[in-house]
Order: structure tokens, then sequence, then C-alpha cells
């Protein structure tokens, strides 16, 4: 196991420098747009482009990797990413900066996808699940470790643009120097909307809802610390200890909800994210301590509800359409999020910082409402019959790459290029 752990250690180095980018890149932009007077509705942009490029790149990237190759596609999508941060520092400018966005989730996206599939081409079958847990693991500390720099300065200079656009380079190398000599396609995905809510209503209802209130808390969480008057260390713990909250909250929750009925789980949790909301709604907390430990609890809930909803959903399907279920919950939670940060700036020019959390909320009550109907109307699964529940980094930062490596095993059926398959 230690042998291959250490020939994986440079890819692994190089999702970590891409994802300390990303950790960045995400935190510095709201935090400096709203320092520069953008509206609340052009920094729920800032958001919505990103879920765009995101998007689009997990479906797109595929097919220029199959005509140019892994290596020269990863470069292009590591210098977009650091154009996109330079650019960013010289067009102080709302427009300018949503677009740039959008370039870089497409980048990110396509990046993660050709270093995940690097991995899992290396990765022996029966250290997958071993693997796969160290990479969301290195993602979550790489993320938290660039958000949380920015605490050591100020947001208003160049520093942490071009920091950023150095650590997207940096990502560059592992890939360049890799031995894999023919990787094989990247994983694709379709969406097929009427199979998944045949397989599972509440996977998609809910799904869609956890895209909403995860990405407009990711976007605009920075922006809600700044508008209620904390410093810029205060906003880095606020939302870093939220995303780590809810890794930690994964190991509980999947254990137990591989007990019970998911449904039950996903209710639960989701009322605990709604209390986040009213703390946040009604109490409307300003003192910095009280507002971390408030983001703490609701990150807790909010960050553990997708691999819950993930987990559901393959327990009603087949082993062979896993994958297939999987990354058609992937672009459901893709198109939530790019409605929730655009909702959430929107209700914010309204309502004032508060209002990121009165979307959220509406977003929470309408998962436990469908959930809990459909609980009337269809039986729970058989504890034995469940699917396995696997440990998610943020979905806004996965792909189906990501889906791919994380599945145990590949189907006998699967066939290269299907939109359920392997592709490994």
């Amino acid at each position: 196991m230690k042998q291959q752990i250490f020939s994986l250690a440079t890819l692994l180095l190089g999702a970590a420098f891409l994802f300390f980018a990303g950790g960045m890149n995400g935190l510095l932009l709201p935090v400096r747009g709203s320092a520069e007077g953008f509206s609340d509705i052009a920094l729920g942009f800032l958001g919505t482009g990103w879920a765009v490029g995101f998007v689009t790149g997990c479906l797109l990237v595929p097919g220029l990797v199959a005509g140019v190759g892994h290596i020269r596609s990863f470069s292009v999508m590591a210098a977009t990413a650091a154009l996109s941060m330079l650019l960013s520092a010289l067009l102080i400018d709302a427009v300018a900066w949503i677009v740039l966005r959008a370039f870089a989730g497409f980048a990110f996206a396509g990046a993660a996808m050709i270093v995940e599939s690097w991995l899992s081409e290396r990765t022996d079958a029966q250290f997958r699940g071993t693997v796969f847990g160290i990479y969301t693991m290195i993602n979550l500390g790489a993320m938290t470790l660039g958000q949380l720099s920015l605490a050591g300065g100020g947001t208003s200079g160049l520093e942490f643009f071009i920091i950023a656009a150095a650590f997207y380079c940096l990502a560059l190398i592992p890939t360049a120097v890799s031995s894999t000599a023919t990787p094989k396609p990247l994983t694709r995905v379709k969406l097929d909307i009427p199979a998944l809510w045949r397989n599972s209503p509440v996977a998609v209802v809910a799904v869609f809802f956890v895209g909403v209130s995860n990405s407009s808390f990711g976007t605009l969480g920075a922006v809600f610390g700044e508008q209620i008057g904390l410093g810029i260390a205060a906003i880095s713990l606020f939302v870093s200890i939220s995303i780590l909250a809810g890794a930690v909250a994964q190991v509980p929750v999947g254990i137990i909800s591989d007990r019970v009925d998911r449904r039950m789980v996903l209710v639960i949790m989701t009322v605990v994210a709604l209390v986040g909301d009213l703390i946040f709604v009604l109490l409307q907390p300003q003192w910095a301590p009280l507002v971390i430990a408030a983001g703490a609890l609701f990150g807790a809930a909010l960050f553990s509800l997708y691999p819950i909803v993930v987990a559901h959903a393959n327990d009603h399907a087949a082993p062979e359409d896993a994958v297939k279920v999987s990354g058609g919950l992937l672009l459901i939670f893709g198109i939530g999020s790019i409605a929730g940060p655009l909702l959430a700036g929107i209700v914010m020019s309204f309502l004032g910082p508060r209002g990121l959390f009165v979307i959220t909320l509406a977003a929470h009550i309408i998962t436990i409402s469908f959930a809990l109907w459909r609980m009337r109307r269809r039986d729970a699964v058989d504890p034995e019959e469940k699917s396995e529940f696997v440990m998610s980094s943020p979905a806004r930062t996965s792909t189906p790459e990501t889906v791919a490596f994380s599945a145990p095993e590949q189907s006998p059926d699967a066939k290269p290029g299907d939109s359920g398959a392997l592709n490994r």
C-alpha cells in the first residue's frame, strides 16, 4: 500500500495545488468584489458564472481530451485558470469578473477531471477506496488552506491573485511528468431526468435544492461576512470551518444512513441546516465567534446532504447504472448551482445580508416537505440491499470523473463511451 501511495504522490500533490488555488479563487473574488462596491446581484452572478463554466467543462472536456490528449488539454486548463486570475487583477469590473469566473469554472472542472483520471488509472482496484479517501481529504485540506491563506493579508492588492495563478501553474508539473503512457478516455455522462425521476424522485428534487443552497452559501457566505462587519481572518474561518465541519459530519452521517432510511437522515440533517438558517435570519449574529460557531453547525448539515442524496439514489439503481445515476444527479446539482447564487444575490439586494439565508431556508423547507411526502408513498430500502455511502468533497468541485473514481468497481456490462460507463 505504501508503494502504491508513493507512486501517486506527485498526482496527489498536483491535486493539492489545484484545489489550493481554487479555494483561494472562490473566496478572494466575492470579498474583493464586495469591497469594490459590486452589487449583490453581480456578486451572485460570480457564482452563477462559475457553475455555468463548471458544468460546461464537465460536458465538453472529455471531447477535448479525446481529440488532443490529456497533457495538452490539462495545459490549456491550467493556463486558462491562471489567466482568469491574472486578468481579474487587471480588470476590476463586475461583468469582466463574471465572464472570467465562468472560464475559471470551465478550466477547473477540466483540470480536476484529468488529474482524477490519472489517479484512477494508476490505482489498483483493491486500493481504490483508500486512495479516493486520501484524495478527498487532500482536496478538502488544500481548499481550506487556500481560503485561510487570505487571513494573512488584505485583499486590496494584487498578491493573492498572483499567488492563485502561480498555484494553478504549479498543478501542471505532476501531469507533465506522469509516466502513464496511454491514458484512457474521460468519463462521459448525460442528463436523463425522466430516468432519474423514475429511479428516485426524492434524489432529483433534493439534489437540485442542495445545489441551490450549497452554491448560494459557497459563493455569498464571504459576502455575508463582509457585510456584517467581519474582518478577512474571521471571514476565512467562517467559510472554511463550515466546509470542514461538513466533511467531519459525513462520517457519522454515513454510518447512520447505512442502517436506517436515508430519507429520514436527509430530513434530519436538513432540519439541522434549517436551524442554522433561522439563527442567521432571526437572530442575525454579528459577533465573530458566534457567527463562526453557527457557520460550523450550518456547514456540518449543509455539506453532508449531497452524499446522502447520491447514496439514496444508488440504493434504487442497478449496479451497472450507479455511475450514470450519480453523474446525472451531479448535473442537476450543477443546474441548482447556477440558479442559487443569482437568486440569493437578488434577495440580498432587498433584505441585506440575511437574504442569503432566506434562500437557503426556502430550499431546505422544500427538501424536507418533499422527502416526508415521498416517505409516505414508498417503502425504505432494506439495509442489506443498500449501496455504499461514499464521502464527498463539496459537490461544487466534484466532476463525473470524481464519480467514476469513487465507484468501487466497473460493471462488466459497461462499454467505453456509454453515459454510464466507467471508461477505465
